[in-house]
């Protein structure tokens, strides 16, 4: 079980780095693992304020997170040798760290400057054109970071993409339950709990978020976070992906590159929720108040493209059974679905 041993949240954080470095004993080299833009928007401030807790400092930026750029920052371990990396970004960056860092034996920070998904601290990481669209185990980052100043210049439909990655964790918790009560999988009642909590807590505050304030701000992070810590407890993404998430994935293979990852979930909720007979109402409409897509259209997909990741998500994660692998959905009974709950038209 990986836990974080800090966790800052608020707005001015990044300015605590030199703080958390001396806190957790941080000593010799530093890795700063950025993008073009996460680099103007926090990473060379990262970088001075490392220097000023006398840290030697690199950086690399990377552009995706494929197998050559994961190469390219592992092979810059390997020549370096720093004792600490850190992952200053989006989700992307983030998990190029997550995995680079796991693989090399050494710990990572997150630093994120987008909210997407929960990725900015969960031990999960997806790889780009890796033969596993889903995201892989690696490790649970030491610290995070979260400055809501740096975040809050993101474009709004980051924050909405997140929100609908935590408001999934409805479905999946169910899904998880439901895998326990047939094929007697493990679940972790406590993990479940806390996803469920963070899927609540964004729903209740739905306005608050819509405000566009730090508060809002800080109750998507501290649910991500919660989010993380979840799946560090459960030690597999159980409590926070299940049939939605499936779905999302699966339509990236049908229609690569047409809404992000947490839009997805939202809207592969709204469906699992609906088979499962439970307020996939409430979740639509917690949604469109947050501005989420909820259509396919909003999605910029075509309805047969949703109609047929819907069939084919069971496909993606045979071993994790869910809801669509229970009733085995053919292409007319996924239609009625899509068509029931106003996904498709």
């Amino acid at each position: 079980m990986q836990l974080p041993r800090e966790v800052i949240v608020g707005n001015g954080t990044l300015n605590r780095v030199p703080e958390v470095v001396r806190r957790l004993g941080l000593k010799g080299k530093a890795l700063v693992i950025v993008g073009s833009k996460s680099y103007e928007l926090a990473g060379k401030t990262v970088c001075g304020l490392l220097e000023q807790a006398e840290l030697k400092v690199d950086v690399l930026q990377i552009k995706a997170m494929n197998i050559k750029d994961l190469t390219t920052v592992e092979e810059r371990i390997v020549s370096t040798r720093p004792q600490i990396l850190f992952g200053v970004g989006g989700g992307t960056i983030i998990d190029a760290a997550k995995i680079s860092s796991c693989t090399q034996n050494i710990p990572f920070i997150s630093i994120p400057t987008t909210v997407s998904h929960d990725g900015i601290a969960s031990p999960l990481a997806s790889i780009k054109g890796s033969d596993k669209p889903y995201s892989i185990l690696a490790q649970a980052p030491l610290a995070i970071i979260a400055d809501t100043e740096v975040i809050s210049q993101a474009p709004w439909r980051f924050m909405i993409s997140g929100c609908g990655d935590v408001i999934s964790k409805f479905t999946a918790v169910k899904d998880w339950k439901l895998a326990s009560i047939e094929n007697k999988e493990y679940y972790g009642g406590y993990a479940a709990s806390l996803a469920l909590m963070s899927a609540e807590l964004v729903t209740e505050n739905a306005e608050v978020i819509l405000s566009k304030q730090d508060e809002g701000l800080r109750v998507l992070l501290e649910a991500l976070i919660s989010c993380g810590v979840a799946m560090s407890i459960a030690g597999s993404s159980r409590p926070c992906s299940g049939s939605e998430h499936l779905f999302s994935h699966a339509l990236d293979q049908v229609k690569p590159s047409h809404a992000m990852h947490g839009e997805q979930c939202g809207v592969g909720a709204i469906l699992s929720a609906y088979l499962y007979r439970a307020d996939w109402k409430g979740i639509k409409k917690t949604l469109k108040q947050l501005g989420a897509p909820t259509t396919a259209a909003e999605l910029g997909v075509k309805d047969a493209d949703v109609v047929k990741a819907l069939e084919i998500a069971p496909k993606i994660r045979p071993e994790r059974y869910t809801i669509l692998h229970k009733l085995n959905l053919n292409l007319e009974a996924c239609e009625k679905t899509a068509r029931a709950t106003g996904v498709i038209s």
